[in-house]
């Protein structure tokens, strides 16, 4: 199987957490654990987030005055370099060398004329007190956007057209290699007038990319952990319901959380009309998640539309 396993957040850096280099490892060290046996047997790429680092990246330099603050497809590269050799090297211990891993820079090609760059959505960077995001939001000029009970900087996120390295991701798996790439959804990146590419101030989202690439490279399934165990209509509601599987016609029809489960439903529907599934679900129950016991699965069609899970952990036709 050829499969896209997309690492959310939780992967990474988890809620609370100072994001230090020893819990970044950490935390990596047993997500890779957990892969390890799906990525001995099959033809895998991991692909990340990089939304703490990117931010956190982006006020160490605004710390240091001495020179101008790099921009962010610089630090977006910079964090697939960080993440992503840690990531290469906890999958290669988990493995004990039994398989090669290859970290790449990934750039992502988007429109210069996406309207996401008139609405900037993505969160980066910690979070902050309502006081705090203000005066930030004034020091640097920055957008800032709630988080749940607190604040965070977005910048935009346009729309992944091409992944540019895919050719070279789908040689290195059809050579035995394991891959890691599209860090933090790759480096944005437009074509000038020459057909050159150059950076562009924003950051991709992780799963957006991921689909993108998972088209691209005819990849059979692709996996988005999180840490929820379905997704689910009207989440949080009395009227909520746990989605077992789906088609990306009926998915298509519903609206969810826009900053955060929408973006992977949209991923979703991008590779289920590609002619790949989805599987969405919990990163500590992968095995269970593969096996259908559960999460949520998008596929290109299904008779019934959805399937809902039912009170009693069963299966029930919508």
């Amino acid at each position: 199987m050829r499969v896209v396993v997309a690492l959310g957040g939780n992967a990474l850096a988890r809620r609370g957490e100072p994001m230090t280099a020893e819990y970044l490892r950490s935390n990596v060290k047993s997500t890779c654990e957990a892969l390890a046996s799906l990525a001995r047997d099959n033809e895998m790429v991991i692909t990340h987030g990089n939304g703490p680092q990117v931010g956190l990246l982006a006020l160490q330099n605004l710390a240091y005055q001495d020179v101008a603050a790099y921009p962010l497809d610089i630090l977006g590269a910079e964090t697939q370099g960080m993440i992503g050799y840690v990531v290469q090297q906890e999958l290669s211990n988990a493995l004990a060398g039994q398989r090669e891993v290859a970290a790449v820079i990934t750039t992502t090609v988007v429109d210069e004329n996406d309207p996401a760059f008139d609405r900037p959505t993505k969160l980066i960077g910690p979070t902050y007190s309502a006081q705090d995001a203000a005066e930030a939001a004034a020091e640097y000029r920055w957008t800032i956007a709630k988080d749940g009970k607190a604040f965070r900087r977005v910048v935009p996120s346009p729309n992944p057209i091409a992944i540019v390295q895919a050719p070279l991701i789908r040689r290195l798996l059809e050579d035995g290699t394991l891959a890691v790439c599209v860090g933090g959804g790759g480096v944005p990146v437009r074509e000038d007038a020459k057909g050159r590419h150059v950076g562009v101030q924003a950051v991709v989202d992780k799963d957006a990319a991921s689909a993108a690439l998972a088209a691209d490279i005819a990849a059979d399934t692709l996996i988005m952990l999180t840490d929820g165990d379905y997704v689910s209509e009207n989440w949080g509601t009395p009227e909520q319901r746990d989605i077992l599987t789906a088609s990306a016609d009926a998915v298509a029809a519903m609206k969810f959380a826009e900053g955060s489960m929408q973006p992977k439903i949209d991923a979703a529907i991008r590779v289920a009309r590609a002619g790949g599934r989805t599987l969405i679900g919990p990163l500590d129950r992968l095995d269970d998640l593969l096996a259908r016991r559960i999460g949520t699965e998008i596929v290109p069609t299904l008779p019934e539309g959805i399937v809902w899970v039912s009170d009693k952990g069963g299966k029930k036709a919508a």
